[in-house]
């Protein structure tokens, strides 16, 4: 078995665990980012850039080269249904440099940061690597195991960083178990093409809500369902399902045959949870693997991040000092970020709900969510909407 050996070791390649290994590197800190993958080419993966991410990577002095990456650009989140339009998000007030969310994706903010971390010496990314178990020894975790095509690998590190998602195996092997929420929705996943005079809503609510994002030479749609209701809609076979998309977006009833397997429509149940506590000696959890978000309002990505930043400003100078961090040190990264974690799910959960149906049968352009009427009728809402979905509950700066 071949052995590695590091300052930190953080598990999982996400835009946490990038970020994380980024700003650690950036400070001197010696670090290894474990990947699983080759590469970062997965579909269907969150890539909202919201303002606050926008914000930190101007901070880095990065914010023009980033821009010139593909990407759209929206400067408010608007609601339709029952053919009336609602702003919920406007974030044009916002003083940032970059007031409106990018949808660019998610590989390609990954290879952004992964070029940008291995500039630093101290920084390794490891790909094809995955960590299959946490190491301890006397109580304290000490490293991972990992497996890669050449055989296993044992990496050792004086501090665990699990950013390795939702379904995190270094959290399951810590013994760490997250409290489950109610979560609203699922969400059903695929492509169509798209046509130039092409005019779809951003969220388009009735039997489900159909979110549209626009890519260029095609939409990336995500259609929102009530949890665990995929199964009904399968049996209700595809000919249904197209009918529901083009009583949707009926702009694109001319290529809804082009979904002709249930292939091409890939399932991402959501989950929404968090853990009472995010470390253990010599481990902590940041992002997904502290706390699952909803796709509602498309804050996960920026959430993680906003950890890792808080994570390398408190950890940085610990690690650039002799000895392990302590039990206190890593409890300052949760208190620092637990409170914006469980704001946000309460929202997700919460105000948003009303937002997708509550069944297959129902329409929610027949029974108003109360809070579509809310921001119909105080429109200065949009302008608090837009500070909390783009900025976050409480944003984090780089340190210089």
């Amino acid at each position: 078995m071949r052995t590695e050996t590091t300052r930190c070791c953080v598990v999982g390649g996400g835009p946490a665990g990038m970020m994380a290994g980024l700003l650690l590197a950036r400070q001197g800190v010696e670090v290894i980012v474990l990947e699983k993958h080759a590469d970062f080419l997965r579909d269907f993966r969150g890539d909202t850039v919201h303002p606050s991410t926008l914000e930190l990577i101007a901070e880095l002095g990065w914010i023009e080269e980033f821009l010139r990456l593909p990407h759209t650009r929206m400067s408010d989140v608007t609601v339709n249904l029952g053919g009336k339009a609602v702003t919920f998000a406007d974030f044009s007030r916002l003083k940032v440099r970059c007031p409106y969310i990018a949808f660019m994706p998610q590989w390609d903010v990954l290879d952004f940061l992964a070029g940008k971390a291995e500039a630093y010496p101290s920084f390794r990314l490891l790909r094809s690597t995955e960590a299959t178990e946490l190491i301890t020894e006397e109580g304290r975790a000490v490293g991972v195991l990992a497996t890669t095509a050449e055989g296993p690998v044992e990496v050792r590190a004086d501090l665990v960083i699990a950013a390795d998602g939702r379904h995190s195996t270094i959290r399951a092997s810590a013994g760490l178990e997250p409290v489950a929420g109610s979560p609203p929705m699922d969400v059903l996943w695929f492509h169509l093409p798209r046509r130039q005079d092409d005019q779809v809503p951003f969220f388009q609510g009735g039997k489900g809500a159909l979110i549209s994002i626009d890519r260029g030479e095609y939409w990336q749609l995500a259609y929102a369902i009530p949890a665990a209701a995929f199964a009904g809609i399968e049996e209700a076979g595809l000919t249904a399902f197209r009918e529901q998309i083009a009583g949707l977006a009926p702009v694109l009833r001319d290529r809804v045959e082009l979904i002709d397997s249930w292939d091409r429509v890939h399932q991402l149940t959501v989950r929404v949870d968090r853990l009472p506590r995010w470390h253990r000696p010599g481990l902590l959890c940041i992002g997904d693997a502290a706390h699952a978000m909803s796709p509602a309002g498309g804050v996960g990505i920026n959430l993680a991040v906003q950890d890792a930043v808080a994570t390398a400003n408190l950890l940085g100078p610990v690690l650039l000092r002799p000895g392990v961090p302590g039990e206190a040190d890593l409890a300052a990264v949760q208190s620092r970020r637990q409170r914006a974690a469980k704001v946000t799910q309460a929202f997700q959960l919460g105000i948003l709900r009303d937002l997708y149906p509550k069944d297959l049968t129902d329409d929610t352009t027949e029974h108003v969510p109360p809070i579509f009427t809310a921001f119909r009728a105080l429109p200065p809402l949009r302008h608090l909407m837009g500070r909390f979905i783009g900025m976050g509950v409480r944003p984090e700066h780089v340190s210089l």
